[in-house]
């Protein structure tokens, strides 16, 4: 007898768990995250998963309680005897601390890496991770989607000419430079120069872009400080318009005053985590048939790199 899938969702990605297990075709499974009036909680599943795949789904984005209900369920699932352990994580969160880069400093996402494993996954799902080398911090199987195969088709749909794409930093070259390749467009770069986290000291744009269309792409969006600068740098420059692609929508701080604010013509996101607002400039794209073709896809031990490739995803 095969082992059955069993999908759970913890409270910080409830939205999206519920789409990805109805694209999946399975209910949502029954979970009560139990809390005690201390701040400290307890994850209880409601029903037998002995034998079974398990799927725990939680980006970890703040508060780190998001994080730490992940390891509880995953503790919870080893001790129900569960088959196997998949963890979907939508969004990793502390993946900006990827290296040592000033003395004396963590190396976040690395520990994160060593909590999961310690608790007891037996795999990871997630996607677009800030750094891609980040996997090389797991010694269990990590399977990294491509929000490319999300924004492509929506990039098409908007039918622009003079396409230019740019990367709002450096650390954004390559992600931008593979869209770019595959539209046979050109690229430019805003090099910009930061005093401290989530300050800006200046910006330069590398390349032409009068009279084209730009979008700019990034994995994540945190303050909106460093798209709200590239926008206007570039319209400054010469571009007709203005659009960001972001997977990642953490929106901290005066996110969406600097968003709302900016000569952006939009932002578009993922709901890889949940938003905290509405606004008429954010457009929110899901990655729940990504995901629940990547869940399948483990279940039945076929190969994820399908799911690279735009075309073969349903519309």
């Amino acid at each position: 007898m095969n082992p059955s899938v069993k999908i759970f969702s913890g409270t910080g990605s409830q939205p999206l768990a519920l789409k990805i297990a109805q694209r999946f075709g399975a209910p949502l499974g029954k979970i009560n995250i139990q809390k005690f009036s201390d701040g400290e909680f307890q994850p209880i599943f409601l029903e037998s998963i002995r034998g079974d795949y398990v799927f725990l789904i939680q980006s970890t984005h703040a508060p780190t309680d998001n994080l730490m209900e992940l390891l509880l369920m995953i503790d919870a699932a080893k001790r129900a005897s569960a088959y196997r352990i998949i963890v979907v994580i939508p969004y990793y969160g502390y993946a900006r601390q990827d290296r040592k880069d000033k003395p004396r400093v963590a190396i976040g996402s690395k520990l994160v890496a060593t909590l999961l494993e310690a608790a007891g996954a037996n795999r990871v799902i997630t996607m677009d991770l800030h750094a891609p080398q980040i996997q090389a911090f797991f010694e269990i199987p990590v399977d990294h989607l491509d929000s490319s195969a999300i924004f492509i088709p929506y990039i098409q749909h908007l039918k622009l000419e003079n396409l230019t794409f740019a990367a709002p930093d450096v650390g954004s070259t390559n992600r931008v430079r593979e869209i770019a390749s595959y539209f046979n467009c050109e690229m430019v770069i805003c090099d910009k120069h930061r005093k401290r986290a989530n300050e800006i000291a200046s910006m330069v744009v590398i390349g032409d872009v009068a009279g084209r269309e730009i979008i700019l792409i990034d994995d994540i969006c945190d303050t909106g400080g460093t798209l709200a600068k590239a926008a206007s740098l570039l319209k400054e420059k010469g571009a007709l318009s203005v659009r960001a692609l972001c997977t990642h929508p953490v929106l901290s701080g005066n996110a969406y005053e600097n968003i709302e604010n900016s000569v952006l013509e939009e932002l578009v996101v993922c709901d890889t985590i949940p938003m905290r607002q509405e606004t008429k400039k954010i457009k929110v794209l899901s990655v729940a048939d990504l995901f629940a073709i990547a869940i399948r896809n483990a279940y039945e031990n076929k190969s994820i790199t399908s799911l690279f490739i735009h075309s073969q995803l349903k519309k």
